[in-house]
């Protein structure tokens, strides 16, 4: 679908994020501008056998905040990651201003990203009575749409680390094309388990520098060895700007279009020289009707893993050229570790909170690699306006998603 043929804006009302760094966007803002790390020794088990030892961790006192929002039945046939979800989404709604008793609810729908519900070895209180409904991938998107008698589409998509950065771009799709006037979009995500991590140590993919944990995660720096798993949430709230106008809803932001593309290439490894990253940043400009030159801010995948940071690099290079050297490139990851599932919708959440604040968050623990020579705003916040940004999310599979992001014009 051409998405510049499409007059319906799409615009954000919402949006709320969990993360090891906090149980609300706000918190979390604030962590990130300063530059903390949410990188501990992993305490939801004992990880001494484990060569990775380290995560990012949701705090444990999310217990208290679950309580608030989620009745004990329902508590009982959730997930600790798929309460995750439901908070947040929860939050989000409540910051939206949305009053669902006064809207068509059949044309409301709930779309996330999933990889996993978390009912690992980990996870407790699963039983013979609960363990179907912890583990169905749908459960997330099901639980808020039973909460709120939406009567839209309501699904999950599981595209790996792309998943609800796929969840955007199919909920933009269904407002645009009229078929919906609000989408609950998001993810969450934890694969923070022996067995999970045993898996990715044996493909070479996580960090073991587990001392100190904080300086684990280093996006484009020279001594990256791998990724540092985290977990968490990230809700947005879409509407058609016609619809959000009507109901006097304050806007966030507005979503200019984005690229779903697969490489094809390999199960694990990009397009050498990153040219499926670049192909889907040269789609999401056009299907924004957009040049390279308005860009101001790219919010990386950036994953601190030898491949990914080089070929993004590259990719960025290929489609800005020269401009590329001029535009702000950082990763969220290096602070909240990498919450899979859940990172296109916080990253997403995270880059419109840097449009409205004028700030772009910092990629900490960063050292200069020769090979990477773009701006990736080394451990330091920075003031910096922007008008239009991507958040890009590139997956294992080949599962890549760029989203663009614009600051609302409410003066229009």
């Amino acid at each position: 679908m051409n998405h510049t043929t499409m007059d319906r804006k799409v615009v954000v009302t919402g949006m709320d994020v969990v993360s090891a760094l906090g149980l609300n966007i706000e918190t979390n803002w604030e962590n990130l501008v300063q530059g903390k790390s949410g990188v501990k020794r992993i305490s939801l088990f004992d990880p001494s056998d484990l060569q990775t030892q380290i995560a990012a961790e949701v705090p444990l006192n999310f217990e208290d905040l679950a309580r608030e929002y989620i009745r004990k039945r329902s508590a009982r046939q959730m997930t600790r990651v798929t309460q995750f979800c439901f908070t947040c989404a929860k939050a989000a709604v409540e910051k939206s201003g949305i009053d669902f008793s006064h809207v068509d609810k059949t044309r409301c729908a709930v779309i996330m990203g999933v990889v996993n519900t978390g009912n690992s070895s980990v996870e407790k209180g699963t039983t013979i009575q609960n363990a179907i409904l912890k583990s169905m991938n749908n459960s997330m998107s099901a639980w808020i749409s039973l909460e709120y008698k939406l009567l839209g589409p309501n699904y999950t998509v599981t595209t790996a680390c792309a998943s609800s950065a796929y969840a955007i771009g199919l909920g933009f799709d269904l407002i645009q094309s009229n078929k919906a006037d609000i989408v609950i979009v998001g993810g969450a995500d934890s694969i923070i388990n022996p067995e999970e991590i045993r898996g990715f140590n044996e493909l070479y993919a996580l960090s073991v520098e587990n001392d100190p944990p904080e300086k684990a995660s280093k996006p484009f720096s020279k001594s990256r060895d791998g990724f540092v798993i985290g977990e968490g949430a990230g809700v947005l709230i879409l509407e058609s700007e016609e619809f959000a106008l009507a109901r006097k809803a304050t806007i966030v932001a507005e979503i200019s279009g984005y690229a779903l593309t697969s490489e094809a290439y390999n199960i694990m490894a990009p397009m050498n020289d990153g040219e499926g990253m670049a192909h889907t940043m040269k789609l999401a400009l056009q299907n924004s009707n957009l040049k390279p030159t308005d860009i101001q801010y790219i919010n990386a995948h950036g994953t601190s893993t030898i491949l990914n940071d080089r070929y993004e690099t590259l990719a960025i290079k290929k489609i800005f050229q020269e401009q590329a050297y001029q535009i702000p490139v950082s990763s969220l990851k290096s602070m909240i570790g990498h919450t899979i599932g859940a990172a296109g919708a916080i990253e997403a959440a995270i880059t419109i909170m840097s449009m409205l604040k004028e700030t772009v968050t910092p990629t900490i623990n960063y050292e200069k690699d020769p090979e990477l020579d773009l701006d990736f705003v080394p451990n330091k916040a920075r003031k910096h306006p922007i008008t239009h940004a991507i958040s890009n999310s590139f997956a294992f599979g080949g599962h890549n998603a760029s989203i663009v992001l614009k600051k609302y014009d409410t003066f229009k």
